[in-house]
C-alpha cells in the first residue's frame, strides 16, 4: 500500500510524519547527543514555527487522530495475560505461597 500525503509519497514512517507536519521530527523531539547550543537553536526554530503557523499544534492533533483511527484495530489489538496459577504467587518479601 503506498502513502501519499499531499502529491508527495511517503517512503517510510519518519518521511510520513516529516510531511505530514511539514517539518523534519527532529526539529520538535531532539536529537540524542545535541548540545545546550543546538538544543537553544532547536528550539528557537520551533518557537518560530510556531508563530507562523499557530494553528500547527491543532493540526498535528488532527493527524495523529486520523491515523489512531486508521489503525485502531492494530493499536488495539490487546491479548489478556493469562493468571498465574495460585500456588506461584509471590506473598510479599520475594516469598512464594504454597
Amino acid at each position: 500500500m503506498r502513502t501519499y500525503i499531499g502529491t508527495r509519497e511517503a517512503l517510510s514512517t519518519d518521511e510520513f510524519i516529516e510531511l505530514a507536519l511539514g517539518t523534519p521530527i527532529e526539529l520538535w523531539l531532539g536529537v540524542e547527543g545535541e548540545s545546550a547550543e543546538e538544543r537553544a537553536a532547536r528550539l528557537d526554530a520551533a518557537r518560530d514555527i510556531l508563530a507562523d503557523y499557530p494553528n500547527l499544534p491543532d493540526d498535528i492533533s488532527q493527524v495523529a487522530a486520523q491515523v489512531i483511527e486508521a489503525h485502531a484495530p492494530e493499536l488495539f489489538n490487546v491479548v489478556p495475560l493469562a493468571p498465574r496459577p495460585a500456588s506461584r504467587r509471590r506473598t510479599g518479601k520475594g516469598r512464594v505461597a504454597a
